[in-house]
């Protein structure tokens, strides 16, 4: 099992995962974090820690391509140790539907 960062996090980007995160498996792009699969240990401790409720489980249903895409952006990303400031409408964003299609050119699961 591994913790994936799901839509939530897009154009939101919370940090306060990435300082309970024992192993440092948070990498950040310009508008969210994601969590490299194999580098995760499945301590679920970042997932209560996300004030957007982006971090999920992968066992849960429809989390496969979240899976591929955290693996996909890992190691493609710089890897994020501290805490930073949030994205500065990060409130205002927070739950918002359509993030995904918004800024990334295909949706998990979708092509390669």
């Amino acid at each position: 099992m591994t913790y994936v960062v799901t839509e939530n996090c897009i154009a939101c980007k919370y940090t306060d995962c990435v300082e309970v995160c024992p192993v440092d498996c948070f990498y950040e792009g310009e508008n969210t974090l994601v969590i490299h699969p194999d580098e995760c240990i499945d301590c679920g401790v970042c997932e209560p820690e996300c004030p957007a409720d982006a971090i999920r489980p992968d066992t849960e249903p429809g989390m496969e391509g979240w899976v591929e895409f955290n693996r996909k952006y890992s190691e493609i990303w710089p890897v994020i140790y501290t805490k930073k400031d949030p994205l500065p409408e990060a409130e205002e964003r927070d739950g918002e539907s359509g993030k995904m299609e918004k800024y990334f050119s295909e949706a998990p699961g979708e092509g390669g």
